[in-house]
C-alpha cells in the first residue's frame, strides 16, 4: 500500500511538473511574441481636454529634440565618438522615442539597441574625471520615454519583460566592456525604469478598468431599456388579451347563439350572423399572432413567434364577401399577367385592401366598391374606390390610424400611396408596391 501510495504521489508529482512546464513554455512563447511583435499601438489622445489632447505628442517631440543635441555631445566631447557614429547615434535615438508613440516595441529594440552601442563604442581618457557610463544622461531619458510608452500599451508581463532586458543588457555591457573611468548608471536606471515600468503599467490597467466600465454601463444600460420594453409589451399584450379578445369572443358566442332565439330566423339573419361570427374568429387568430409577438423576447427572430400563416391576396375573396355581408356592393377586378408576388408586398396589398374596405363600411355604409389589382412588370398598383354613402354613418370611434398604417406599408417597401375624396363623395385609394426590391 504505501509503494502503491508512494508511485501514486509521484505519478501526480511528474504529472503537476509537466504542466507547469507546459504553461512556462505558454507564457514565455507569449512573452516573446509580445517583444517582436512589429504591429501598430499608437497613443491616443487625451481625452478630457481639447487644449490638451495632443500635449503628449508635443512633449515627446520637445524630448526627442533635446536629446539629440546632448546625445551628439556627450558622444563627441565625452565618449570621443567618431563625427560618422555621432550623427547615426543622435539620430537614431530621436528616431526611436518618436517611433514609440507609434510602435513602441521597435522603438525600445532600436533604443537600446543604439545605447548599447554608444556603450560600447566609448572612450574615456585617465585623468580627465569619470563619466555617467554605460547610459549617458541623453541616451538614459530617452530609454527612459521609451520605456514608459511601452508599458502604457503592453500587458504587464511584456512591459516586466522589457525592464529586465534593460537593465540585464547594460550589466553584461558594463561586465565585458571597459571605457576607461566611469560612473555606473545602471543602479539608477534599476529605480527609474522600474518606476516608470510600474506607472505605466497602472496607468493602462486604469484605462482598460475605465473601458469596462464604459462597456458595462452601456451594456446595461441597454439591458434596461430592453427590459423596460419588454414589461411594456407584456403590459399590452396583458391588455389586448383582457379587453379585446374577451369582447371578440363574447361577440362569437353570441353571433352563434342569435339564430336560435329566433323562430324560423330568415336566411339572410343567418348569413349575416355567420359572418359576424367568421370575422370575430379570424380577428381572434390575428390577435394570438400578435399577441405571440409581443410577448416574444425577440420579436425579430422567426422561431421565437408563432408561426401562423400570414393572410395575402389569396385571401382576398373572404374580405370581399364579409364586405358583401355588411352591406356593399363589392366588385373585384385583376389585370395583367398575375404571378407570384413576394411574401411583403402580398401581405401590405392585403393589408391595404383590408384597410380601405373597413374605412368604407364605416363611413360610406351602402356604397359601392371597386378594388382593381394591376399586375405589372415594375409592381403592383392597388386601386380602391367607393361611391358616397346611402345611409347615415354612424359614430366611428377608435378610428383615424388606418391611412398612417397603409402609408408606411406602401414607404416600408419602396412604394407610394395615394388617397383622397372623389367629386361624387366617394374615397379613393391608390397604392403602388414595387416588386423588384424584394426576394422573390
Amino acid at each position: 500500500m504505501v509503494r502503491v501510495d508512494l508511485v501514486e504521489r509521484g505519478g501526480r508529482g511528474r504529472g503537476d511538473t509537466e504542466r507547469v512546464d507546459r504553461t512556462l513554455g505558454v507564457g514565455l512563447r507569449g512573452l516573446g511574441a509580445e517583444l517582436w511583435t512589429v504591429a501598430p499601438m499608437p497613443l491616443p489622445p487625451l481625452a478630457r481636454s481639447r487644449r490638451l489632447r495632443w500635449a503628449p505628442h508635443f512633449v515627446i517631440l520637445c524630448v526627442a529634440i533635446g536629446t539629440t543635441i546632448g546625445n551628439a555631445h556627450q558622444a563627441r566631447d565625452n565618449y570621443h565618438l567618431g563625427p560618422t557614429l555621432v550623427t547615426f547615434t543622435s539620430a537614431a535615438q530621436a528616431v526611436a522615442l518618436l517611433l514609440a508613440l507609434v510602435r513602441p516595441v521597435p522603438a525600445w529594440w532600436l533604443s537600446l539597441t543604439v545605447s548599447m552601442l554608444i556603450a560600447a563604442e566609448a572612450t574615456i581618457p585617465v585623468g580627465r574625471g569619470a563619466e555617467p557610463w554605460p547610459w549617458t544622461p541623453p541616451s538614459f531619458i530617452t530609454h527612459a520615454g521609451v520605456t514608459l510608452l511601452l508599458a502604457l500599451r503592453l500587458p504587464a508581463r511584456a512591459a516586466a519583460g522589457a525592464f529586465v532586458v534593460s537593465v540585464g543588457v547594460p550589466i553584461l555591457v558594463q561586465q565585458t566592456t571597459g571605457p576607461g573611468p566611469y560612473d555606473t548608471t545602471v543602479p539608477l536606471s534599476v529605480f527609474i525604469f522600474g518606476a516608470l515600468t510600474l506607472i505605466g503599467t497602472l496607468l493602462r490597467g486604469r484605462r482598460e478598468v475605465r473601458s469596462r466600465l464604459v462597456e458595462q454601463e452601456t451594456l446595461t444600460a441597454e439591458e434596461r431599456a430592453r427590459r423596460m420594453l419588454l414589461e411594456e409589451r407584456s403590459r399590452i399584450a396583458r391588455e389586448l388579451h383582457d379587453v379585446v379578445a374577451h369582447h371578440m369572443s363574447v361577440i362569437s358566442i353570441q353571433a352563434q347563439v342569435a339564430p336560435h332565439l329566433v323562430e324560423d330566423p330568415p336566411e339572410e339573419l343567418r348569413e349575416n350572423l355567420a359572418g359576424i361570427r367568421g370575422n370575430a374568429l379570424e380577428a381572434l387568430t390575428e390577435l394570438r399572432r400578435i399577441l405571440g409577438v409581443l410577448r416574444a423576447e425577440d420579436p425579430e427572430d422567426p422561431g421565437s413567434a408563432p408561426q401562423a400563416p400570414l393572410p395575402g391576396l389569396d385571401r382576398l375573396d373572404g374580405l370581399v364577401d364579409n364586405a358583401r355581408l355588411a352591406g356593399l356592393t363589392v366588385h373585384r377586378e385583376d389585370t395583367g399577367e398575375r404571378r407570384t408576388l413576394p411574401p411583403g408586398v402580398d401581405l401590405s396589398a392585403y393589408r391595404i385592401v383590408q384597410e380601405a374596405l373597413s374605412n368604407a363600411i364605416r363611413h360610406a355604409p351602402g356604397s359601392t366598391v371597386r378594388i382593381t389589382l394591376a399586375h405589372g412588370g415594375p409592381g403592383l398598383r392597388v386601386h380602391v374606390t367607393n361611391t358616397a354613402a346611402r345611409a347615415q354613418a354612424p359614430p366611428s370611434p377608435g378610428a383615424g390610424h388606418g391611412l398612417l398604417g397603409m402609408r408606411e406599408r406602401a414607404a416600408m417597401l419602396g412604394g407610394d400611396l395615394a388617397t383622397g375624396p372623389l367629386p361624387d363623395g366617394g374615397y379613393e385609394v391608390c397604392a403602388f408596391l414595387p416588386t423588384n426590391g424584394e426576394n422573390q
